[in-house]
């Protein structure tokens, strides 16, 4: 397991930008999977978008294709995730989480396969 930390939330408009940061002290996370997921107020954890140790391979729930691009830098272990044209039901609390992986392990979109999460960072988009 890694400790992971993400920024990058606030409040925002609808049709407006955010950008999202997860990172990890621990030069292994460079081997490690990353997911993104979000959980709104009375809701359960969903999917958003993962992306594979290699960062060659990624996917998005269908609410966040064309919107949101996951990426990662392996200089500073960090791993993003940009949300454009942000709709009110985007809001919630966004999570990171990572597991080690092997190189051709296809990108993870089950929150029981990612072993380390994040604290959680508070997205709000108003109307």
């Amino acid at each position: 397991q890694v400790h992971l930390v993400e920024s990058g939330g606030g409040v925002v408009p609808a049709g407006d930008s955010l950008r999202l940061s997860c990172a990890s002290p621990r030069s292994m996370f460079s081997s490690h999977a990353v997911g993104w997921f979000r959980q709104a107020p009375g809701q359960e954890r969903e999917f958003v978008a993962a992306i594979t140790r290699s960062g060659s391979n990624t996917a998005y729930a269908d609410s966040a294709k064309g919107r949101f691009t996951v990426s990662r830098d392996r200089s500073t272990n960090t791993v993003y995730l940009q949300m454009s044209s942000l709709k009110p039901q985007d809001t919630g609390v966004y999570y990171c989480a990572s597991r080690r992986a092997i190189l051709t392990a296809p990108p993870i979109v089950r929150a029981d396969g990612y072993d380390s999460w994040g604290q959680g960072t508070q997205v709000t988009v108003s109307s």
